[in-house]
């Protein structure tokens, strides 16, 4: 059983509203052929001939049982769904990107009264309010990572908190165009009705390893899922698991006042300097000494030597959370180093893959 939460939830003031590859042989059927003969005479008679085929299946093989690296046991998925969602309420709803920032990112909390458990990494589903003009149906869901450990940020197990930006551009013709649920999210009231659904996904899921080394990279609100990580680590005391490992987080974002849960990491980092990492790539702001812009990857390269040697163990997992693109970045770093040892980088992805330590979400 889990403990009361350590630290308590820091937001900026700007705004905010309270409330290995194996190979199985299979056998194929044998069959056992018998042949009697009864010769022919010297008179040219008929030969007789009797034959018995005796015919034996093979067993079915075992079924192989998959034995996960996560922390699989138990976790519930989609218990909730579109035609029997889960109705909560906003408890809170705060501004956490600074007003000069390139867009607004907002961290909300939700009740769930316990009704929906979910665990680290796992998403939940968000059906806005209101019809859809294209079709005169309900809005679809939208998916949305969780920021919040399965304790929630108040530690009862009875809330969920996710991190949203809100969407809005100029399309082609000119017109402001904004994100249909996350507009609905990030201008949501305390006590306002949420229509949820979920939980779902497993790829995201924390390993069971307390030893593992965790390298996660995210850009933007792909931080999500590595907040709910960090803070079962460190923020957390658990009877069944205490983190004792390295856990190495690299957050990209175009500005420092787009800094996502800053001052959280940052005393994560004092509570526990020999087990946490942290590393910031601010795009707009930040060169290496190429005078290249300071994106993920290229922070990530500054450590590249380092990385593919963690890489190389087998209790190193890497979660990656953000825009679609971020992952070739990464293989652009690698390619190079593994071949250096003779290994095919791709090839080797493909077995930390099947590992389960090489685990991407990306949109």
């Amino acid at each position: 059983m889990a403990a009361a939460v350590t630290a308590a939830v820091s937001f900026p003031s700007s705004k905010s509203s309270t409330l290995p590859t194996r190979t199985s042989l299979i056998c194929p059927e044998r069959i056992t052929l018998k042949k009697v003969y009864r010769e022919a005479s010297a008179g040219g008679r008929v030969v007789s001939v009797r034959a018995q085929v005796t015919t034996t299946e093979a067993a079915p093989p075992a079924k192989a049982v998959k034995h996960s690296k996560k922390q699989e046991e138990g976790v519930v998925v989609n218990k909730f769904k579109p035609k029997n969602p889960y109705v909560g309420r906003a408890l809170l709803n705060t501004k956490i990107t600074a007003d000069d920032a390139p867009g607004e990112t907002w961290h909300m909390v939700f009740s769930t009264d316990g009704e929906m458990p979910y665990r680290e990494g796992q998403s939940v589903g968000v059906i806005p309010d209101g019809i859809d003009p294209r079709n005169g149906k309900p809005h679809k869901l939208r998916l949305y990572s969780i920021a919040s450990s399965a304790l929630g940020d108040f530690g009862d197990s009875k809330t969920v908190s996710l991190c949203v930006k809100r969407l809005v551009y100029t399309n082609d013709a000119g017109e402001t165009v904004k994100g249909v649920c996350s507009n609905f999210l990030c201008d949501l009231k305390p006590g306002s009705e949420v229509t949820m659904t979920g939980p779902v996904g497993k790829e995201m899921l924390m390993p069971k390893d307390p030893n593992a080394t965790i390298i996660m990279l995210a850009t933007g609100t792909g931080i999500a899922p590595f907040r709910s990580f960090l803070w079962k680590m460190f923020f957390e005391k658990h009877e069944d698991y205490k983190f004792e490992g390295l856990a190495w987080l690299f957050l990209g974002v175009p500005t420092s006042s787009s800094l996502l849960y800053k001052e959280e990491f940052e005393k994560m980092k004092e509570k526990a300097p020999d087990n946490f990492r942290l590393d910031f790539a601010v795009s707009r702001e930040q060169t290496n000494e190429k005078g290249e812009k300071m994106y993920i990857q290229t922070r990530m390269a500054q450590y590249a030597e380092e990385l593919w040697e963690l890489l190389k163990k087998d209790n190193t997992y890497i979660y990656m959370c953000g825009l679609k693109g971020m992952e070739k970045g990464i293989d652009d770093i690698m390619v190079s180093l593994a071949a250096r040892d003779g290994i095919d980088w791709l090839d080797y992805k493909k077995q930390l893959k099947k590992a389960e330590q090489w685990n991407v979400e990306v949109y």
